[in-house]
């Protein structure tokens, strides 16, 4: 699973800020991808497919991303 997503993950302009948005950050789009790539391949983050996403919750960084799971773009980041 975390493979498959890992090679086709994409992401909308959109997304980019609101991530930013979320997070409070301020940074490009290409520090986002390489946030979201660590946060998925990071061995303490849980991922599980409810219904038609993948929630990748890591609880060392206190962060979530939503994954659609048909077209493996990313829909948003949230801190918990």
């Amino acid at each position: 699973m975390k493979n498959g997503i890992l090679k086709n993950l994409c992401y909308t302009e959109l997304v980019y800020a609101r991530i930013n948005k979320k997070l409070g950050f301020n940074i490009d789009n290409i520090a986002i991808e390489n946030l979201i790539l660590s946060l998925i391949s990071d061995d303490s983050s849980v991922i599980e497919k409810i219904a038609k996403n993948y929630y990748v919750k890591n609880y060392s960084e206190n962060i979530s991303a939503t994954i659609n799971s048909y077209t493996y773009r990313v829909i948003t980041v949230n801190r918990f």
